[in-house]
């Protein structure tokens, strides 16, 4: 019997490393071998990144882009751990130091680790490729608990870089401002997105595609944030001693992917 996969959890105070630490618990193919968070967090077990970095075989980030820019530049220059990010929210330049990263390590990044979302992100390629932009309207609806800082969610962007890439555009070009006093009419072929921030939702995604005679929606609803958690231990899983690469949760699922 082979040894465990040994985890490290990045963010090891916050919710998301909280769950992941908990499930963990249950698994004897990977075993918790390191808890870091801030520089400045105190908790019991707690160690440096340095000390996760060396004693792990991946780590799980689920934290804020600019840390986890960091945490992959730090564990390139190191050839390892491979990484598994669920952070969003990324700067050009952020996002830039973790491709950088994939060239000399195995990064799984995804802005949503469920496997449903996932499945949701091919349906709306293909119902874009097949609904004629000047027919349908696309509004991509996401609403999340209020603590959340970034909009539109990583989730939501993934949707609309799908539906996008089924159309043959490049969403940059057809997502117009947010919404605010005299707009006019809207402009088709737009990719729209409506936020909301309330509560403790945990996640909720819906893609419309709204016609003059017709509205099809694609929706997705999050019951328990474990759902990310298990799929990040999939994706951590698969990524021990991949090769050096940016993949993303279609690859560790074996989806035949989507032109995105």
């Amino acid at each position: 019997m082979s040894a465990p996969i040994r985890i490290g959890v990045a963010g090891a105070l916050g919710r998301m490393g909280v769950t992941v630490a908990a499930l963990l618990t249950d698994r004897s193919d990977l075993m918790l071998a390191a808890r870091f968070d801030r520089d400045d967090a105190v908790g019991e077990g707690l160690v440096s990144r340095a000390e996760a970095l060396a004693a792990s075989d991946v780590i799980i980030d689920f934290t804020t882009a600019a840390a986890s820019a960091e945490l992959a530049k730090a564990a390139a220059e190191r050839g390892g751990p491979a990484l598994v990010i669920g952070s969003t929210g990324f700067s050009a330049n952020e996002d830039r130091v973790v491709r950088a990263a994939a060239k000399r390590i195995a990064v799984v990044k995804s802005g949503n680790f469920s496997l449903g979302v996932n499945m949701l992100v091919g349906l709306v390629n293909q119902a874009a490729r097949a609904l004629p932009a000047r027919d349908y309207d696309i509004e991509v609806f996401e609403a999340h608990h209020k603590r959340k800082v970034d909009s539109p969610s990583g989730t939501a962007l993934m949707l609309g870089h799908a539906a996008a890439a089924g159309r043959g555009v490049d969403l940059d070009a057809v997502q117009p401002r947010p919404r605010q006093g005299m707009n006019g009419p809207r402009t088709p072929g737009d990719i729209g997105f409506s936020v909301m921030r309330g509560g403790g939702i945990i996640g909720e995604h819906s893609v419309v595609f709204a016609a003059e005679d017709e509205i099809l929606t694609l929706s997705h609803s999050a019951r328990d944030r474990s759902l990310f958690a298990r799929g990040a231990l999939e994706a951590a899983r698969w990524a021990a001693g991949r090769d050096p690469g940016l993949y993303d949760m279609q690859d560790v699922l074996g989806f035949e992917k989507a032109p995105l």
